[in-house]
């Protein structure tokens, strides 16, 4: 589908991987066999087709009991394992990844019980997957996007105390990194700047982890400093609270 082939190209994948994400579905859902598909597109994307065929069948979580049951962590992990190891070319995982993604933007269509089984699911299988081969953004997206269906309330009230829209929190993190770094470079400190704002799920899970209110979370916004030498690391720790108090 277009939509997976989106999220692809914003990860800069190339022609084949778009081709077989708008094609992954037609062996499925349709009367196309794999071996048109190779005739008329290849068969590097019928391959990676096949793949994601196959790694949706593996993937999908069963029912344990009636009304469903989780999985433990230990049998999510054999999952998750499983899933990599079948994909003999990770851009087969990528496409799922991808699909995934668009099924979770489009869930709110789906039966509620429905929509908590994909969540938990996504949340268990999709994430951690997506974390494992560093995708941070589909990552942070797929477990904001569970939260969303798991626990609505939380969501809403996180999401309300993030007053301002995420592109704002983004502009101040590049404003702060790019003042840290001039001013560890006029210091002579060689240092890596990076920072992030939290996505609303790792606000929930540090909330959930530690008992604490949002009020009480204060990296909603962090900024990660890397140098080479302890002394290095002292000295910008001095230059930062010269620039912002620091919280006792």
């Amino acid at each position: 589908m277009l939509a997976e082939a989106e999220i692809l190209d914003a990860l800069n994948l190339d022609y084949e991987t778009l081709a077989a994400a708008m094609l992954h579905d037609t062996v499925e859902d349709s009367a196309v066999t794999l071996d048109e598909l190779e005739r008329e597109f290849g068969g590097r994307i019928a391959h990676l087709v096949d793949g994601v065929t196959k790694m949706g069948r593996i993937g999908r979580l069963q029912d344990t009991q009636a009304g469903g049951a989780r999985r433990d962590h230990h049998d999510a992990e054999s999952v998750r394992k499983l899933l990599l190891a079948m994909a003999e070319d990770v851009r087969v995982v990528l496409i799922k990844l991808a699909d995934r993604l668009h099924n979770m933007r489009t869930l709110r269509h789906l039966p509620p019980e429905r929509q908590r089984r994909i969540a938990q699911e996504t949340l268990e299988i999709y994430a951690p997957l997506a974390n494992r081969l560093g995708i941070w953004q589909i990552k942070w997206e797929l477990e904001d996007l569970s939260l969303r269906h798991l626990d609505p309330e939380a969501y809403r009230e996180i999401a309300a105390q993030l007053d301002e829209r995420r592109v704002d929190r983004e502009r101040f993190i590049e404003r702060v990194v790019r003042q840290l770094t001039r001013e560890l470079q006029a210091a002579g400190i060689q240092a890596e700047v990076s920072g992030r704002p939290k996505h609303i799920y790792s606000i929930w899970k540090k909330m959930q982890r530690k008992n604490l209110p949002f009020d009480q979370i204060f990296d909603v916004r962090a900024v990660r400093v890397i140098v080479e030498r302890d002394a290095d690391c002292y000295a910008a720790l001095g230059i930062v609270h010269s620039l912002w108090h620091h919280i006792p």
